[in-house]
């Protein structure tokens, strides 16, 4: 099926012109190179597999390797941080914490100002005293 430029939808028409101007220069059965396969992938992820190959002229199931595959290194870059900041608590602030408990026999009301490690130990008390 030939595609005519002017029904190429926009965003996919830079890489159509270059894949083409590949194809009018290419000598005898050339591979594609490999920056034309990632810049379709990346179409592909974009907006879909099928109608990037077929606008494109390329091998659907080669297409969808290069969409998925640099999809999954790109999900990997995205998800190790390069720097992740840390902000301390400031000393002079203590946590605040309320604590409300209410059963048959009543209501309990617990307001805790200290550390989550002194929060885990009156916990843990707390929990052996009524277990």
């Amino acid at each position: 099926m030939t595609v005519v430029e002017s029904e190429v939808p926009l965003a996919m028409r830079k890489v159509y012109r270059r894949l083409q101007h590949w194809r009018r220069q290419r000598k005898g059965r050339e591979r594609i190179p490999q920056r034309l396969w990632i810049a379709a992938g990346e179409l592909a992820r974009e907006h879909g597999v099928n109608p990037v190959s077929r606008v494109l002229g390329l091998d659907f199931n080669r297409l969808k390797r290069m969409a998925e595959s640099r999809g999954a290194l790109a999900r990997r870059r995205r998800a190790v941080p390069a720097f992740v900041e840390l902000i301390a608590p400031q000393a002079s602030a203590s946590p605040h914490c309320v604590i409300e408990l209410e059963g048959q026999r009543g209501k309990v009301r617990i307001e805790w100002r200290g550390t989550a490690g002194d929060l885990a130990s009156f916990s843990q008390a707390l929990w052996e005293m009524i277990v």
